[in-house]
């Protein structure tokens, strides 16, 4: 699963490195060491044949669900079953979106306690989730969230967890957010063998509090 990611890159960075034409002013992009669930993050829309910066809410509320002022519970849609649930079926067809990021952490069960770790794609580059997203009302405001899609672990990282996110390269990215190419795109991703070239370490617990947000996150322990 994915339950706490990182962007940590610059607003300058990630407009360059997207090569982004227009940013929305009403964007408060403030780089992060510890995204946590209900929190924002930086996704990627189309709209229009255009690619769009938005700011969003992580984590779905569940559609079964009668209070929709409760917490946000899905945080993750598992890919093999994305388009059974009632909670999110559809919405790779109609609301894809690219969730971005320059890391991520994961929790190892070491026994009776749990051993952070973060996970990222080769010197911290910026990382592409494939996720869904949709408008909800929430506290009587209507508001965008979204959720990231997993896979079964690479080889690699299946010590730590046996679920991680799918994770595109940019020509992945581009066409799964072509409706006619996003099926095939998680098809290839949930029954691919084929390794991504992620590192990971052992950070601290301190990263286990979402109010902790600087360096000190990511640092390795050993």
């Amino acid at each position: 699963m994915c339950g706490r990611k990182t962007l940590t890159k610059s607003k300058k960075s990630i407009i360059e490195e997207l090569k982004i034409s227009e940013w929305d002013k009403t964007i408060n992009y403030i780089p992060s060491f510890n995204i946590a669930p209900t929190q924002k993050s930086l996704v990627i829309v189309g709209k229009n044949n255009k690619r769009q910066i938005k700011s969003m809410k992580w984590g779905l509320i569940p559609s079964w669900s009668k209070n929709k002022n409760i917490g946000s519970k899905l945080i993750n849609a598992r890919s093999e079953t994305l388009n059974e649930k009632s909670s999110f079926k559809h919405l790779v067809r109609s609301n894809r979106c690219i969730v971005l990021s320059d890391g991520y952490y994961e929790w190892k069960n070491n026994g009776n306690q749990k051993i952070p770790y973060f996970i990222q794609l080769g010197d911290g580059e910026l990382i592409y989730l494939a996720g869904i997203w949709r408008k909800e009302l929430k506290d009587d405001k209507k508001v965008r969230v979204f959720s990231i899609i997993t896979r079964h672990a690479d080889s690699k990282i299946k010590h730590i967890h046996n679920r991680m996110p799918i994770i595109l390269n940019s020509n992945e990215a581009s066409e799964y957010m072509d409706k006619e190419r996003s099926d095939q795109i998680i098809n290839d991703k949930i029954t691919s063998d084929r390794d991504i070239h992620l590192k990971f370490y052992e950070v601290s617990k301190y990263v286990n509090n979402p109010q902790n947000n600087d360096f000190k996150c990511i640092e390795p322990i050993n």
